[in-house]
């Protein structure tokens, strides 16, 4: 039976692609050096962002079961509006920092709303059986809105000459999308709990419940082993994957060609073209992760691309301090692919550790352990790369994921 294509499959593909319309995303470090900020300042800010999405998830979940899941996506985009237009308007680390804030909670109220519309939908629709393969319609969608969203920047900063257009831009998909939630029926809220016990009783409830599954989660050694892999990898990750900017443009202030262009442009070109390519890159790893099980046992997977990508980002480190930067530019192309080669098979190898009663907890603590590692990994790149280079930052943290890989392998030869 194929996917129904009527106007929600539309609409839901329309929602991931306006959501990747972030402009800023391949210019994000390079606004904030044109701004004036140290990559200390950098990495404290992505921490700010990633402890207040973490903080601001609860509450937020609660305001979407009380008020319903499209008021939770309007206000969502609200939020990303006002953040947008902060960073456009006050080029202040404190303002930064409240429009982080605002971003987190812009990230909070949708993460997961969405998927739980899609899946509501799914079942008044009675084809939940097709979950996997509409998610990954829509997820296509999203990708191909990335790789746009990629070519759009490049337009943007080349014919501006500033990176500070990507975020005032970047609100016109953004109110595109808040009115695609808007056009969203009503049916697709849920159930809105408006009876019963008092707010502050569920919260009781849910934060008891959550702490004994958090709780639980650390008597399961072989779960807790397999949390650990995924969270500090995707922690690690996630903390200095955006120093491929600055890489990207010290490579398009060396090369001899396009001289005629300002530098400005020729950054905006190298980047915004290496994006594009990297996320049809991503794409295509995503959906491979299935096929490349098959070949390689699934916890042997999870070894070989942990170490793969720890050497990866060591060799972009030491080749960007060698000033070899197609290498490095390679290796660090290299490391995405192999992460998102990576995300499923450690999400699949988590589920088969954890009972189905408490998988949300074990994804929830794994998501919340990844946000801390990246919240002390980012601030310390960033004051590395102050002191001795982004070469040196990114060859130590590599070096130390490395090391860090020792406890947290997984045993091959143990059965489930």
């Amino acid at each position: 039976m194929p996917i129904p294509k009527d106007r929600m499959y539309l609409k839901f593909r329309l929602y991931g692609f306006l959501k990747n319309q972030r402009f800023f995303d391949p210019f994000i470090i390079l606004f904030f050096r044109e701004m004036g900020m140290s990559f200390l300042d950098i990495g404290l800010l992505f921490s700010i962002r990633e402890i207040s999405t973490n903080i601001l998830e609860i509450p937020t979940g609660f305001i979407a079961d009380s008020l319903g899941r499209r008021k939770a996506m309007v206000s969502a985009f609200s939020s990303y509006l006002i953040a947008f237009a902060l960073f456009y308007l006050f080029p202040s680390f404190w303002v930064y920092a409240l429009a982080m804030v605002l971003y987190a909670s812009g990230e909070a109220f949708r993460s997961g709303t969405h998927k739980a519309m899609i899946l509501e939908y799914l079942r008044i629709k009675g084809i939940e059986h097709m979950k996997v393969e509409y998610y990954g319609h829509t997820r296509s969608a999203s990708q191909f809105g990335s790789a746009v969203s990629s070519l759009i920047a490049v337009a943007i900063v080349f014919y501006s000459g500033t990176y500070r257009p990507v975020f005032l831009l970047s609100m016109i998909p953004y109110v595109m999308a808040l009115l695609l939630m808007l056009s969203y029926p009503k049916y697709l809220d849920g159930a809105v709990e408006t009876k019963g016990a008092s707010t502050m009783d569920r919260m009781k409830i849910r934060f008891r419940s959550t702490w004994k599954d958090f709780m639980d989660m650390f008597r399961n050694r072989e779960a807790l082993r397999a949390i650990g892999n995924s969270a500090v990898f995707d922690g690690f990750f996630k903390g200095s994957k955006d120093y491929l900017q600055p890489i990207l443009k010290a490579q398009a202030l060396g090369i001899p060609v396009f001289l005629y262009l300002s530098g400005y442009q020729r950054t905006a070109l190298i980047v915004g073209i290496v994006y594009f390519f990297l996320y049809l890159l991503t794409s295509m790893a995503s959906r491979s992760a299935g096929k490349f099980t098959e070949r390689v046992e699934l916890k042997k997977g999870i070894n070989l691309t942990f170490i793969a990508g720890a050497l990866l980002l060591l060799i972009s480190g030491i080749f960007t301090h060698l000033g070899m930067y197609f290498i490095s530019i390679s290796a660090f192309i290299g490391l995405y692919i192999v992460q998102n080669l990576r995300r499923p098979m450690t999400v699949g190898y988590i589920s088969d550790r954890i009972s189905h009663r408490t998988m949300a907890s074990g994804l929830s603590v794994e998501s919340q352990l990844r946000t801390i590692i990246m919240a002390l990994v980012a601030p310390f790149v960033g004051y590395l790369a102050d002191i001795y280079g982004v070469g040196y930052a990114l060859a130590i943290i590599a070096a130390l994921l490395l090391f860090i890989y020792i406890p947290l392998r997984i045993d091959e030869n143990k059965t489930k």
